[in-house]
């Protein structure tokens, strides 16, 4: 058994260990992995004989696949594709003993891989999809885990903490731009249920069917023409995601509500990737009228904001009725500030308005929406994003980075023959930091260095990733096996089985042919290719003539390289007869041989260029 057997499938251990750092504990699969991994590494532990060590490198193998399997981001699949490498070289050194050195077991090891890649490929572009294993055993209780809650009260915040933490990335088509700066509202969640202080979604918090219920079926492709807009977010309690309110959901995971909140079926417990059409449609969801909740108000609860709108409730239309609320808001001297101090309990509305006119987005939305609602004029409070920064990564595709910090409150109203209508109080305070950042009109943020620069361009590769990848699912499988086999896709199993031959016969072929290149002793093949060269030049070793011999017979023809002649001879002897080769001395060999044949190649150089050249 080789010694190098031990430390390798020990580093596999840690590679996979900081695999385990990024899985949620609320899937029961995440549990399997961990648990999983520690059996192994208890296994790695005692482990004695080869036949123990081959479980272990077994092991490994099948948790880096679940790995792979529950994040199949791109830092992680770099991560599992290292475990992967390390745990089939510790196998090498297992089967192969104390012969390959670390370089050779990885050479061949990373040969092993590619050569798989093939058969990988053909399993993922043509087996049938499962269901993703994220799915199985997602908390139920979960709280939030992003800037975004299904309840809003912001009278009782004295002070807001600004988070740089990523909330979210959106990807446009090749080569497309995103809308201007002060048009990017990524919508989340509506709240419609008020109670004087307090706003409430009424979105459900998780998205799955009821049992027994069959899945939606799946929506058609993107027609021609028709962009794609990619998302990426993070880890989020919420099953509403973010999006622009235009466009269609291209995944049979996304149900689009009739309040325009977009839920994602996947669990939020996990990175969330999906994909909606850009046609420019304002979307079904905005002539939807209001309900019921659109109008609720507790009454006595602000008695002057009520008193504010009871003129406005008297104007004929709800048109009207919005020109003299956002008139009066421009009016008064609010400003925007992170630190409003807490609200009082009693009438916190009126507070707001009349006597300290300080607040961030959700005091401006929650008063603005109450006004209308006094006013009779139906409206709600939404939240999610606003403006978000531009990034066009090096040689990658441009997408909008959305922090937590770009968390957002407006409003929406209803107007009769046009529908909802979003309207953002918070633009007419003085010190809005959309107004402040608008003047760039790229969305620039401040706090950028180098290091966020690093992260930007990664976050581009990983957008890349998402597109090309993680964004094949199971609609795009099936449009696939639709162009291939048309309507003989009964035929897709004998198609799959032929492929994966063809591709395993290639990929054996393949390692016998490297094996056959590289195999045998690399000094003696270092010197068949040295000797080769020479034969080149018209120069053969004579009949029983020994290599120190014909190295003197060069040297009297070449009288440059008899010294190089003879130092690789020396070399070379001393690595094959005098006693354990080192790897010094291979490398020596190794330098002087390609030294020789460089020489031989571009022409005999003359003695200064070679003692130059060789000292």
């Amino acid at each position: 058994m080789s010694r190098a057997a031990a430390p390798l499938q020990w580093l596999t251990m840690g590679l996979l260990a900081l695999g385990l750092l990024g899985l949620s504990p609320a899937l029961s699969l995440s549990l399997l992995a961990f648990g999983l991994a520690v059996l192994t590494a208890l296994k790695l532990r005692e482990a004695r004989t080869l036949e123990e060590r081959r479980m272990v490198a077994l092991l490994q193998l099948v948790c880096a696949g679940l790995l792979a399997a529950l994040r199949p981001e791109l830092a992680p699949s770099l991560l599992q594709g290292l475990a992967i490498l390390m745990a089939l070289a510790g196998l090498l050194a297992l089967e192969l003993g104390a012969g390959p050195d670390w370089q050779a077991l990885m050479r061949r090891s990373l040969q092993v891989l590619l050569a798989a890649l093939p058969i990988a490929l053909v399993l993922f572009l043509l087996l049938p999809r499962l269901m993703p294993f994220s799915n199985f055993g997602a908390g139920q209780g979960m709280g939030a885990m992003t800037g975004l809650s299904d309840s809003m009260e912001p009278g009782s915040i004295a002070r807001l903490a600004v988070s740089r933490q990523a909330a979210a990335r959106v990807a446009f088509p090749l080569g497309g731009e995103p809308p201007p700066l002060e048009q990017r509202y990524w919508r989340v969640l509506v709240h419609e249920r008020f109670d004087g202080r307090r706003w409430r979604s009424t979105a459900p918090q998780f998205a799955r069917p009821p049992a027994g219920q069959p899945a939606p079926p799946a929506p058609p492709p993107a027609a021609p023409g028709e962009g794609i807009q990619l998302w990426l977010i993070e880890p989020s309690g919420l099953a509403a995601v973010p999006w622009s309110g235009a466009g269609r959901p291209l995944s049979a995971d996304l149900t689009l509500q009739r309040s325009g909140e977009l839920l994602n079926r996947a669990p939020g417990s996990q990175r969330r990737v999906y994909a909606l059409t850009l046609t420019g449609d304002p979307g079904d969801w905005r002539t939807q009228s209001p309900g019921p909740l659109d109008l609720v108000l507790p009454r006595g609860e602000n008695p002057r904001l009520e008193a504010l709108a009871a003129p406005w409730g008297r104007l004929s239309s709800d048109r009207e009725r919005l020109n003299a609320a956002a008139g009066w808001f421009r009016a008064q001297p609010f400003r925007y500030t992170l630190e409003p101090g807490a609200l009082p309990r009693q009438a916190p509305l009126d507070h707001f308005l009349f006597e300290s006119r300080l607040g961030f987005c959700g005091h401006y939305a929650s008063a603005f929406t109450t006004l209308m609602r006094a006013a009779g004029v139906p409206a709600r409070v939404v939240s999610g994003y606003r403006g978000g920064q531009w990034v066009q990564p090096v040689g990658g595709t441009g997408y909008v980075d959305l922090r937590q910090a770009d968390a957002h409150a407006w409003s929406e109203v209803w107007l009769d023959g046009e529908g909802w209508r979003r309207v953002d109080p918070t633009a007419w305070a003085q010190g809005d930091p959309l107004a402040r950042s608008g003047a760039t009109g790229a969305g620039s943020r401040a706090g950028g260095g180098p290091l966020d620069w690093i992260q930007q361009q990664w976050w581009g590769l990983d957008i890349a990733w998402a597109r090309w990848w993680l964004g094949y699912d199971s609609e795009q499988q099936q449009a696939l096996v639709a162009r291939l086999l048309g309507e003989q896709r009964h035929l897709l199993g004998v198609v799959v089985l032929l492929a994966v031959a063809v591709s395993l016969a290639a990929s054996l072929g393949g390692l016998g042919w490297l094996g056959r290149r590289r195999g045998g002793d690399p000094l003696r093949l270092e010197l068949e290719r040295t000797l080769r060269a020479i034969a080149r030049q018209g120069m053969v070793p004579a009949a029983g003539e020994t290599l120190g011999g014909f190295a003197r017979r060069l040297g009297q023809r070449w009288p440059a390289l008899s010294a190089p002649l003879e130092a690789f001879v020396a070399a070379y002897q001393q690595q094959r007869f005098a006693g354990a080769p080192s790897r010094t001395g291979r490398r020596a060999a190794h330098r002087l041989g390609r030294v020789l044949r460089r020489s031989l190649r571009t022409g005999i150089p003359s003695q200064e260029a070679v003692q130059r050249e060789h000292p």
